[in-house]
């Protein structure tokens, strides 16, 4: 019997985040997929996680906003949790820049009837060695548009409570992985530089580049960190 994962996506993102990944590693394990809960309360969202989910305990992968509700609910349900994967998220809470930035496209989401992305913008969001892979943008666009406007402003408000997490992260007795790229203009770096000269047992793992969408982008390398942080 294969050993389940449970993937969590992030803001605007479902499923098809993880197209390219899963036929590298459907073969090795099975793959849950959980969706983030319709809150922008972390106690509410991750209660209601721990109802959704039957097993006793789990290995758990969250990507970006997703990778912040995983760290939460490990820390919450430590007996809950075998091990714990956060890509391309950081268990800080969100910088009073980022928090500005935010409002904006929150008011701007408030005062539109619809909101949507192209495939112009979607190219932003991309290393640029990947801006002239149309399936890739492509994915992109339709998730962002596939969630609408309600779920936009519910999980980007979420983002507004965050806490920082980090120093109960760093006390977790088992075997967490960080898996991010270098210069991800999401993550914030000032975070991920405190957590790269802390000792601590988290396994940090950094790739050089922009990437913030590696299941999408780097699918090979993030395949062999998940196979690694399973044989742990």
């Amino acid at each position: 019997m294969k050993e389940k994962i449970y993937f969590i996506p992030g803001l605007m993102t479902n499923e098809r985040l993880w197209n390219r990944i899963l036929p590298k590693i459907e073969d090795d394990f099975e793959i849950v997929h959980l969706k983030i809960p319709k809150s922008t309360n972390f106690d509410e969202i991750n209660k209601l996680l721990h109802k959704e989910i039957q097993e006793e305990k789990i290995n758990l992968l969250g990507f970006s906003l997703g990778g912040y509700i995983a760290s939460y609910f490990a820390i919450n349900f430590p007996s809950r949790v075998k091990r714990l994967f956060m890509l391309s998220a950081t268990p800080a809470k969100t910088s009073d820049i980022e928090l500005a930035r935010r409002r904006e496209k929150l008011e701007f989401a408030k005062i539109n009837d619809e909101i949507y992305l192209d495939i112009q913008k979607a190219k932003t969001l991309v290393e640029e060695q990947n801006q002239n892979d149309i399936e890739l943008l492509q994915t992109i666009v339709t998730m962002f548009n596939e969630m609408g406007k309600d779920t936009f402003i519910s999980q980007l408000e979420s983002t507004f409570n965050r806490e920082d997490l980090s120093s109960h992260l760093k006390e977790l007795k088992l075997p967490v992985t960080m898996f991010y790229s270098s210069d991800d203009r999401l993550l914030d770096s000032l975070a991920i530089r405190k957590l790269e000269n802390e000792k601590h047992n988290i396994n940090l793992i950094k790739r050089f580049g922009t990437s913030h969408n590696i299941p999408l982008e780097f699918p090979d390398e993030l395949a062999q960190n998940i196979k690694n942080w399973m044989n742990n």
